[in-house]
Parts: structure tokens; C-alpha cells; sequence
């Protein structure tokens, strides 16, 4: 009998006799079948317990109206709550988890629900509660004494000095290096630039800062060389020069005969003489060895002197 009110019903187990159902099952309370026995009476110490929660709850929503002030939103949420339990109950005919047994009670826990709501909303007006505007014109009058205390100006703070940044880009010169170096090519003692220097050049990127329009720091951005640099060669010459064979040319001048070369032929005869060659000298010369020409004539060494 899951949805039958509390009352005197026969026994299942007993046909002879009635026992009370209260509503959730069977109890141990029975009467003879045809008698009609007055309603039992439920037991003191449930009487007792139901008292002792009633007022534990009393109290604490006591607690929190004195320390809240919200004694108008309990209310609403109490109301709140109790709607949707009587809701469910009207729908499912009972709601025995929160001891509502029947529609009809489902119907009287709508009521005192919506009567709950009514008396919270007005409740929470007239105590000032959260949300009201007596409660918002009591944190207005709390809040006045604060509002009127002086307060010290703050200082106008200085405008602060413009900053700026800017990237700088110097150049600089990459100096290039001598090398020197053999060169099997040319003779030993000489020395030749085989390679002219070229000097390279380095940008550099600076990110600078400026406050008020003055440098205050500098911070590497970047290096580039733009154009790198050429060294320098020069080459020692270390090749041997070949020997010169010393080899005498023939001489083309008759050694019997100096200060005039004689030349060396079949005859020679002075000039402007009667000779008829075929060769010629002019004098005066020196006969030293043996006047194989017949040059001198007269027989005293000179030769040619007319």
C-alpha cells in the first residue's frame, strides 16, 4: 500500500483482525476486525524528537536573523524550497521523504509556501535586508561619517620626461694584415708586392636611448662588414740564378800591334798610302812584336806615322 493514507486497514496477515498502517508500513498496533478503535496516537518520544529538531532549527535561523539580518531572505528561501517539495508531491500524489503523505497536504505545503515567500519579502524590506533599499539607506548612513572625513590631496605627481629610442649606425675601418711569402718564381734577393692591401669597413648598430632628448645608454643591436679587407702579400724571391760560363771571345785585333786594333787579314796597309790592301789603319801605332804587315818602314816602331 505504497500510496494509501495512515489508518485502520485488515490485516494481510491475519484476516480476523485490523492493523495501522501509518502512511510507510505496517505497525505493531492492531484491533479486533469490526471494531472501530481510535486513531493511534504517535509515541512520546517521537513527540519529543520531532519537538527537539523543531526548536534547534528555530534557534539557528534565530542566530542567523540577530547576526545577519536576514531573517526575510530565510523565510523566502524556506518558501522557495517548500513550493517545489509540494510541486513534486502534487505531481507524484506523495512526498514521503519530507512527510507529505497525500495531495491534500501536498496542496496545504503550497500554501504555507507561498505565504512564506510573501511574509520574507516583506520581512527583508522592513528589517533592511540584503538587497532592500532600507538596507542600502543604513550602509548609506553607515558609510556618511567615513565620507566626511578629511582626506590629505595627493601631490600632483611630475609628468614624466619623454622617452625616446633610435638606432645609430657608425662605421669603422678593418685595417688589413702584411703577410709575406716565398716565391720559388723569382731570382733570390729580390722582393716584389705580389697582393696590395685593401682596408675593409665594419658597421655597427646601436640602439640608443633618450630621455628628455639626452643619451642616457647604448645597447648593441648588430655588426656588419660591409666590405671585407684584402691583405697584403709580398713575395721573397728564392730561385738560384744559372752560372755564366766564362768562355773568352776571340780577339779580332793582330796582338803584334797596340794603340791602333790591327785588324787580322790577308794584308793590311796604311791609309793614304800606296798599299793596296785589303784592309786599312790609320796611325800611328805601336809595333810591339813582329810587323808582320810591313807597317813601319823606316824601322823605328812606329808604324803608319807618314
Amino acid at each position: 500500500m505504497p500510496e494509501t493514507p495512515q489508518g485502520w486497514y485488515a490485516d494481510p496477515n491475519q484476516p480476523a483482525q485490523q492493523r495501522w498502517w501509518d502512511g510507510t508500513q505496517w505497525t505493531h498496533h492492531t484491533a479486533p476486525l469490526g471494531q472501530m478503535p481510535v486513531a493511534v496516537a504517535e509515541a512520546p518520544a517521537a513527540k519529543s524528537s520531532k519537538l527537539v529538531v523543531a526548536l534547534i532549527i528555530g534557534a539557528v535561523i534565530l542566530v542567523i536573523t540577530l547576526l545577519t539580518r536576514s531573517l526575510g531572505a530565510i523565510l523566502m528561501l524556506a518558501g522557495f524550497v517548500l513550493f517545489f517539495v509540494a510541486i513534486y508531491a502534487i505531481v507524484r500524489g506523495s512526498a514521503k521523504l519530507f512527510r507529505v503523505r497525500s495531495r491534500g497536504a501536498a496542496w496545504a505545503a503550497l500554501g504555507i509556501a507561498f505565504v512564506l515567500m510573501f511574509v520574507g519579502t516583506g520581512a527583508n524590506a522592513a528589517l533592511g535586508g540584503p538587497g532592500s533599499n532600507a538596507g542600502n539607506a543604513n550602509n548609506a548612513a553607515e558609510a556618511k561619517p567615513f565620507a566626511s572625513t578629511p582626506t590629505e590631496k595627493p601631490s600632483p605627481s611630475p609628468s614624466p620626461k619623454p622617452t625616446t629610442f633610435e638606432e645609430v649606425e657608425e662605421s669603422a675601418v678593418i685595417p688589413f694584415e702584411r703577410t709575406t711569402v716565398d716565391d720559388a718564381n723569382i731570382d733570390i734577393g729580390k722582393t716584389v708586392i705580389t697582393t696590395i692591401g685593401v682596408n675593409g669597413t665594419k658597421v655597427t648598430t646601436y640602439r640608443v636611448k633618450y630621455v628628455d632628448g639626452e643619451e642616457v645608454s647604448r645597447e648593441l643591436a648588430s655588426e656588419a662588414v660591409t666590405v671585407a679587407p684584402v691583405n697584403e702579400v709580398t713575395s721573397n724571391g728564392t730561385r738560384q740564378p744559372a752560372p755564366v760560363p766564362l768562355v773568352q771571345a776571340p780577339s779580332k785585333c793582330d796582338g803584334n800591334y797596340e794603340g791602333v786594333c790591327v785588324p787580322i787579314d790577308s794584308d793590311v796597309d796604311c791609309e793614304g798610302g800606296s798599299g793596296d790592301g785589303p784592309s786599312y789603319i790609320d796611325g800611328p801605332l805601336r809595333v810591339v812584336g813582329t810587323d808582320v804587315y810591313d807597317l813601319d818602314r823606316d824601322g823605328d816602331g812606329i808604324a803608319c806615322d807618314k
